[in-house]
C-alpha cells in the first residue's frame, strides 16, 4: 500500500498535498502497512504512556486522572490543570521545581505547558525513589536512564542503538521507526503497570488530549482504544485486542492526520467516523472554505 495521500481543496481545487506513512502490528508482525513502515522519525509525546510506566509501579497512592495527566499533552483546559496540580501535591513538588519551560501563547507558568503532567510525574518518581529532583529531564539523571530501558524493552531494540535528542519540553526523545512504535503500542497494556496506564488513559480522555484532540477524539470513536498523539504529527494507538499503530505526517502537519488515520483504520475494518474522514477549513470569519481529505 502506498502512502497515504491527504488532499487540501479550496473552491474545488487541490491546494496541496501531504503525505502520510502508517503501519499496524499484531502479535509482532506486521499486519498493514501505508508508504514505509521502516520510516525513523522521533517518538516525542507518544512516548508519555510508556515513560508513565514507572510512576504507575511506585505510587500505588494516585489516583487514574492524576495517571491520565502524566500522560497528556494537554490544552491547559481547567480540569488538566487541576489534575497536574493534583499530582504535584501528592508528589510533593511545586509548580518551580517543574523543568519543562513555558509553551507560547498560554500564560507564562510552567504548569501551563503541554507537558508539565509529565514532569509532575517525573518529580512524584523522584520523591518515591528519593532521587534528586534538580535535573531529572537530563539524560543522566535515574529518572531518564529509566525511560530509555523501558522503550528498549518495549521496542525490542537495544538502548544505545536508539538515537536521542532533546524534546521541545526537555527531556530525552527516542527516534525509532514506525514499525517499533507499533510494536511498543502493540504491547503497551501487557507490560508491567501498562494495564494501568492505559485504563487511566482510557478512563479520561479528555485529560489526555483535549477539546479537538485528535487521540481525544479516537478514544471517544473507539472504546477500548488507548491512543496518544506526538509532536511532527506522529499518532500511536492500541486496540483491546492488541493491534498496535503508529501514523506518520511526512511533512508534520498535524491536519493531515485525521482524514490518514480514517483511511488507514477503514483498511483495518474499524471506522472513526465522519469528524476524521474530513477536516473543514474554516476561515477568519467562520466561513467553511475548503476540506482536508485522503485521496
Amino acid at each position: 500500500m502506498d502512502a497515504i495521500s491527504v488532499a487540501v481543496r479550496r473552491g474545488g481545487v487541490v491546494e496541496s498535498r501531504h503525505r502520510v506513512h502508517a503501519v499496524a502490528v499484531r502479535d509482532g508482525e506486521v499486519v498493514e502497512a501505508a508508504g514505509d513502515p521502516d520510516l525513523v522519525t522521533f517518538l516525542r509525546s507518544s512516548a508519555k504512556p510508556l515513560q508513565a510506566l514507572p510512576l504507575a509501579r511506585v505510587r500505588h497512592d494516585l489516583d487514574a486522572e492524576e495517571l491520565a495527566i502524566a500522560c497528556a499533552s494537554h490544552q491547559g483546559e481547567p480540569a488538566q490543570i487541576d489534575a497536574v496540580r493534583r499530582l504535584l501535591a501528592k508528589a510533593p513538588a511545586s509548580e518551580g521545581d517543574l523543568e519543562c519551560g513555558f509553551d507560547e501563547g498560554r500564560p507564562s507558568e510552567r504548569i501551563y505547558h503541554n507537558c508539565s503532567g509529565k514532569h509532575a510525574g517525573f518529580l512524584a518518581l523522584c520523591r518515591a525513589r528519593g532521587w534528586e529532583t534538580s535535573g531529572y529531564r537530563l539524560p543522566r539523571h535515574p529518572i531518564q536512564e529509566g525511560v530509555s530501558r523501558e522503550i528498549s524493552a518495549a521496542t525490542k531494540v537495544q538502548a544505545e542503538e536508539i538515537p536521542t535528542a532533546t524534546d521541545g519540553c526537555g527531556v530525552v526523545t527516542f527516534a525509532l521507526p514506525l514499525e517499533g512504535m507499533a510494536r511498543a503500542f502493540a504491547q503497551l497494556p501487557g507490560l508491567d503497570a501498562g494495564d494501568l496506564v492505559a485504563e487511566a488513559m482510557r478512563g479520561h480522555p479528555d485529560l489526555v488530549g483535549g477539546q479537538g484532540a485528535a487521540d481525544t477524539d479516537l478514544m471517544l470513536a473507539l472504546p477500548g482504544w488507548t491512543a496518544k498523539r506526538g509532536g511532527e504529527a506522529l499518532f500511536c494507538a492500541v486496540s483491546p485486542d492488541g493491534l498496535g499503530v503508529a501514523a506518520k505526517v511526512e511533512d508534520g502537519s498535524p491536519r493531515a492526520l485525521r482524514p490518514a488515520l480514517a483511511r488507514f483504520l477503514d483498511a483495518l475494518g474499524f471506522s472513526v467516523g465522519e469528524d476524521f474522514e474530513r477536516v473543514q477549513i474554516v476561515n477568519s470569519r467562520g466561513e467553511e472554505v475548503g476540506e482536508v481529505v485522503a485521496e
